[in-house]
């Protein structure tokens, strides 16, 4: 399977959020790894973003402080984001600040 015939959940959200016109809010759930995943999400429109795996591998490899370890990573890569991108909070994220990799030209 090529990458053309896959819809990949970040790929979809800014339709799905369009379609949605502000009656419901729109949650991101799957494939998200970090910090700059989360960013991303809150950019293209998602209220909220939820994140299954990263914490389960942190649960496997050391419990309880894994989890916390893992999260805190993500939060660290989250607000280096924000602060690359000019962003004091989340709440300044606007859908400018990401571009899809499809607009820069193919060396």
């Amino acid at each position: 399977i090529t990458h053309q015939f896959l819809c990949f959940q970040i790929e979809a959200l800014p339709e799905i959020v369009r379609a949605m016109e502000g009656r419901v809010e729109v949650y991101l759930d799957g494939g998200v790894r970090g910090g700059t995943d989360v960013f991303k999400a809150l950019a293209l429109g998602a209220r909220m973003v939820f994140m299954g795996r990263p914490p389960l591998w942190g649960l496997v490899h050391s419990g309880q402080e894994g989890v916390k370890d893992v999260l805190d990573i993500v939060r660290r890569e989250l607000d280096i984001a924000l602060a690359l991108s000019g962003c004091v909070s989340v709440a300044d994220i606007k859908p400018c600040l990401v571009t899809h990799y499809s607009s820069y030209s193919r060396l």
